[in-house]
């Protein structure tokens, strides 16, 4: 007995072609990588070929991280047989909510090897102060 493949809608649905459909690259978004590092919350976030003194905006508002970049790249190549020129450029950003106890006045931030890396200092926990009431039998 033979296995076939049904196909409600009278299209062929090829494995390669959806998996690329669901692998897109939204060039708006910025890729981030969000961890906690002891009393410290840190966000990395992909910025390749991007300079962060003039081409990214790093700002902080009612706890939430903004980060906006701009890239504008373009290549030529010129040689015997032609001419080519390729360019690249757009808006990038993301927003981050930050963790309750997030402190925004000592956030910091570093740029290495194409990643931002954005340190968020966090106030420990406060643990209210919990009493126990004693019920008295009458």
């Amino acid at each position: 007995m033979a296995i076939t493949r049904f196909d409600r809608f009278g299209l062929d649905w090829r494995p390669d072609l959806l998996r690329r459909m669901l692998d897109v690259d939204f060039g708006d978004a910025i890729r981030v990588e969000e961890l906690h590092e002891g009393n410290e919350y840190v966000i990395r976030a992909e910025l390749p070929g991007i300079d962060p003194d003039k081409d990214a905006e790093i700002t902080v508002s009612d706890g939430i991280l903004h980060v906006a970049a701009h890239r504008s790249e373009r290549t030529e190549h010129k040689g015997k047989r032609g001419y080519r020129s390729e360019f690249r450029y757009g808006e990038m950003m993301r927003d981050v909510a930050l963790p309750a106890g997030a402190k925004e006045d000592q956030i910091s931030a570093s740029y290495r090897d194409g990643i931002l890396e954005v340190r968020v200092p966090i106030a420990e926990e406060v643990k209210p102060d919990v009493k126990r009431v004693l019920v008295e039998h009458t």
